[in-house]
């Protein structure tokens, strides 16, 4: 018999585990993961840049955290041989839809350090002063000349 079909047949109070273990362990992550990131401050603005790392920093945690959530669910669901693919979608909609957020905040802050000349009308990255294309999407920066 495999571990798994082993484990499938333990009461379901000896497989669950507290819930702290795993969101401290994910805070510990986040906590490195900002740790590593170099925080460069424009002088200008140094409120809002701060409010920027702050909320990088939520973000960034919410989405530790919420990865976390999404696989333990799925490795308790797998393990009872009951995987509900709706609530994984939901719970992995709600995760991008944080990515995407946190996404957000990172070109905000990218397009303060870098100084750069604007925003891609593609794809909303930054670019910097002599860049002709996109280097995300490739999107044209600099308007072409029809006839030449």
């Amino acid at each position: 018999m495999s571990r798994l079909g082993e484990l499938g047949r333990r009461p379901a109070e000896l497989l669950r585990r507290p819930a702290s273990k795993p969101v401290a362990a994910a805070k510990k992550i986040a906590a490195k993961k900002t740790a590593a990131k170099p925080e460069l401050k424009k002088p200008d603005k140094p409120e809002e840049s701060a409010e920027l790392l702050a909320q990088r920093d939520r973000l960034l945690e919410k989405f530790t955290v919420m990865q976390a959530d999404l696989g333990g669910a799925f490795y308790e669901m797998a393990i009872r041989d009951h995987v509900r693919l709706d609530v994984l979608t939901r719970k992995a909609a709600e995760l991008q839809r944080v990515d995407a957020e946190l996404l957000a905040v990172e070109r905000e802050l990218e397009l303060e350090r870098a100084d750069a000349a604007g925003l891609c009308p593609g794809c909303g990255a930054p670019y910097g002063h002599a860049v002709r294309f996109c280097a995300q999407c490739g999107h044209a920066l600099v308007p072409t000349e029809a006839g030449a």
